[in-house]
């Protein structure tokens, strides 16, 4: 009888009545209202056992965790903490040559040191600094490395490129993503692109990857890797999307005379697949590549040694000097990696001490009108860890200073007064560059990442991501691509500077 089987449920599985019913109708309404049957209430107990057995072991898992960690705590009150070597974040250059020259500041009580943070003393590396002001690299013919705007000139217009409706304006929900959504998102990125490629080249159709053919075929997919390791030219895969099976396929590449691959670059290959297991490309198709005084700058604006913003302060005697119509102003502004704020050394907020650099800022260049761009970073600790990332919040900002300021997410495009402008604070250069295989004779490895992620239209093609790249791909769908070539790509990096120009693309 079906009463007593439930019964026995409740009793086995220490429910009560109110909670079986809970249980059920959970259960039968994701299987689509099933009746209660005795057939169908012997699969429920299988679901309800699997629950219980689950949630009780992640609670004594818990309880053990929690043992663990007051033994821990109770061995290091007995002894004395080891002084271990620690790696160094990126930070400013620190060359102690020439004394540091009084800052020329309107407001120096709001831009002092002390007032970022009580505990901040000024780092004796960063004012016995050499080269200071110094242009590291240029591009084209330059007169002078120095360069100034009349005071009469009028202000540069920034604008976003894309509509309020397409750009990312505030937090979202993350961390809820399905993997059939990853999907879908990464086989309507093959698809959208492999339609503007067969286009561009003239092919009349893609041919399925894995289809047995005795002539040449040209297929569309995903390059990726055929395990957890790094990519080489023996476990390249490619995968076809959803339009033509969604099947992988080996590749073989020794006929091809040069390549340039990383895992996630959509591609268009042509060569001989007579088994359907392995296809041997003879050919890679290669798309081509298709100035207002703007300032860019990266942080973190504080020496590695202190919380002291001394740089933050001479970045603003350097804008007051040059006048730049345009300031570029890329993350992080407080450094998660910072020694300091990893230690949780700090007297006050994150946000409190992010709201004075911002101010400090929009104070400190009030007098001269520059527009200012605030580019947020996933190592801001007190901002979203997501990308793509929303834009910084300040609430209170006067109307005048809205008017200079602008929030941009990261990735975003800018429009200053006609010239595109292509922003990610995300280091893709590192992170590509450490799984891009190469066998192109003649260009450096700068040049051809910065090809791939103009040819692939994405500000982070790499996929799988980095480890310390939190991506969202329904988001990154909608906000992570490049809607056209800009003119000027802006990318920081933890690798060496540099200025180079890709077909039209600066």
């Amino acid at each position: 009888c079906v009463c007593f089987v439930v019964l026995e449920q409740c009793m086995c599985h220490r429910l009560k009545g109110d909670e079986l019913v809970c249980e059920w109708v959970a259960f039968s309404t994701t299987k689509g209202l099933l009746s209660l049957s005795l057939e169908n209430l012997e699969q429920f107990e299988h679901e309800v056992k699997d629950y219980t057995i689950l949630h009780s072991s992640r609670w004594f898992l818990g309880l053990r965790n929690f043992a663990e960690e007051d033994e821990e705590n109770l061995l290091d009150s007995y002894s004395t903490p080891a002084k271990g070597s620690q790696k160094r974040a990126l930070s400013t250059p620190e060359n102690p040559q020439s004394k540091r020259s009084t800052a020329r500041l309107t407001s120096p009580g709001l831009l002092s040191p002390a007032t970022f943070s009580p505990c901040a003393t000024p780092s004796q590396k960063y004012s016995g600094r050499g080269s200071r002001g110094e242009v590291v690299s240029t591009f084209g013919t330059v007169q002078g490395p120095r360069w100034s705007v009349p005071k009469g000139r009028r202000s540069a217009s920034v604008d976003q490129l894309m509509s309020t409706e397409d750009s990312l304006l505030s937090s979202y929900k993350f961390m809820f993503q399905r993997l059939r959504d990853v999907r879908d998102v990464l086989s309507e990125n093959i698809d959208g692109l492999g339609e503007e490629l067969r286009l561009h080249f003239n092919i009349e159709e893609f041919s399925p990857v894995s289809l047995p053919a005795q002539d040449k075929v040209t297929v569309l997919g995903q390059v990726c890797c055929d395990s957890n390791g790094k990519l080489n030219a023996q476990s390249v895969l490619l995968e076809a999307g959803q339009e033509h099976g969604g099947r992988q396929v080996p590749v073989d590449l020794s006929e091809l005379n040069e390549f340039s691959l990383f895992p996630g670059q959509v591609v268009i290959m042509e060569g001989m697949n007579t088994t359907g297991n392995k296809l041997v490309a003879s050919k890679l198709y290669e798309v081509s590549s298709e100035p207002v005084m703007v300032m860019t700058v990266c942080g973190p604006y504080t020496p590695s040694d202190s919380l002291a913003y001394d740089p933050l302060i001479d970045l603003i005697n350097v804008i007051n000097r040059d006048r730049p119509d345009v300031c570029i102003l890329f993350g992080p502004f407080v450094d998660s990696k910072h020694e300091q704020i990893e230690k949780c050394q700090v007297t006050e907020t994150f946000e409190s001490i992010f709201n004075r650099c911002v101010d400090s800022l929009v104070e400190g260049t009030r007098e001269i009108g520059s527009k200012l761009v605030f580019v947020p970073s996933q190592r801001d600790v007190h901002h979203h860890y997501v990308y793509p990332q929303p834009p910084f919040t300040i609430p209170d900002l006067s109307k005048k200073d809205v008017e200079r300021v602008t929030l941009v997410s990261d990735p975003c495009t800018l429009l200053v007064d006609g010239v595109t402008f292509g922003l990610t604070s995300t280091d893709i250069l590192l992170h590509m560059g450490a799984e891009m295989i190469s066998s192109a004779v003649g260009s450096d490895r700068f040049s051809r990442i910065m090809k791939h992620l103009l040819t692939q239209r994405s500000y982070y093609p790499l996929y799988p991501p980095a480890e310390e790249v939190n991506m969202d791909y329904e988001k990154f769908q909608s906000y992570g691509h490049m809607p056209i070539n800009p003119d000027v790509l802006v990318v920081p990096s933890e690798l060496r500077y540099f200025i180079k120009a890709r077909g039209t693309v600066l």
